[in-house]
């Protein structure tokens, strides 16, 4: 997860995967990396908390924080497409394209605005992340995906029905990966589709724009970039097929809502053919395509 780091070692890292067709490829550098081992007990230490009193204390001085932040962070942002939303009843599921730690904080404004509580489904390893953000990994509404069979059968699925439940939002990135201010939306991985099949939750479509603010960042090279949310339309499973036909279709519906979304509001094609200008707010293009 880039806050500091290479980033030009990583831009070239996405370079690589896109040329190679790998859009899961992680690219960041310095992320936590935990044995499958470690992995398994972060996931059952979660489980094992969340009930508790000092685990909801602490998710409540990180949900408040994360507002916060997000508050902040998206004085410029404007969500388009919010009328997509009107007769939206109960919990739901959130897709969106995933290029940095904080472009999350746009779709918590959306889900603010619909009065409900936002969870995020995120790497287990990210809960190793130190110092505050690893707080708010931790206890900011957080759901660790772990890619076990009894885990994700199991308590994972559990958790995701609780929240839909209560009608709350769970936003999961089908991208898997992030990958750093990268503008093209990426084929999705059909995980976020058969979950919301399974529990019979519609999917909330959306689309992070990127807009270069023209205004140097504290980094060399890059500009900051502001975000302008995209609402795209509301998915539902049809109650008629099996959960596998109902996630592969909601899986293409959603690909080509956020390909046509892209190819509005940046005007061209998406070709997956590396451009500079694929990375929002790089200034420093010393590296061609």
């Amino acid at each position: 997860m880039i806050i500091g780091g290479d980033r030009e070692t990583v831009i070239e890292n996405i370079k690589a995967a896109e040329a190679a067709g790998d859009f899961y490829r992680k690219v960041e550098t310095g992320d936590p990396d935990p044995s499958r081992e470690r992995r398994r007990e972060i996931v059952e230490t979660f489980c094992e908390r969340r009930h508790g009193t000092r685990y909801k204390f602490r998710s409540m001085v990180a949900r408040s924080s994360a507002s916060l932040i997000a508050s902040e962070l998206n004085r410029e942002t404007e969500i388009i497409g919010m009328e997509k939303l009107d007769g939206l009843r109960g919990g739901a599921f959130i897709t969106s394209n995933h290029f940095s730690p904080i472009e999350n904080t746009a779709v918590r404004m959306m889900t603010r605005a619909l009065h409900g509580r936002l969870h995020i489904v995120t790497q287990v390893s990210n809960l190793e992340m130190p110092g505050f953000l690893g707080f708010l990994m931790n206890y900011a509404d957080t759901v660790p995906i772990f890619d076990d069979p009894h885990y994700l059968e199991g308590e994972f699925i559990t958790i995701l029905g609780e929240i839909i439940k209560k009608q709350g939002y769970v936003l999961i990135y089908p991208e898997q990966e992030m990958w750093f201010h990268y503008r093209k939306p990426r084929p999705p991985k059909r995980g976020a589709y058969y979950f919301a099949s399974q529990l019979s939750a519609p999917v909330i479509s959306c689309f992070v724009e990127q807009l270069d603010s023209g205004r140097p960042e504290s980094r060399a090279g890059f500009n900051k970039v502001n975000f302008r949310l995209h609402v795209l339309g509301v998915l539902r499973p049809d109650e008629n097929l099996s959960v596998r036909e109902n996630s592969k279709i909601l899986c293409e519906q959603d690909y080509r809502l956020k390909t046509e979304a892209y190819e509005r509001v940046y005007g061209r094609p998406l070709s997956y053919s590396f451009d500079p200008d694929d990375i929002a707010g790089w200034r420093n293009h010393r590296h061609e395509a």
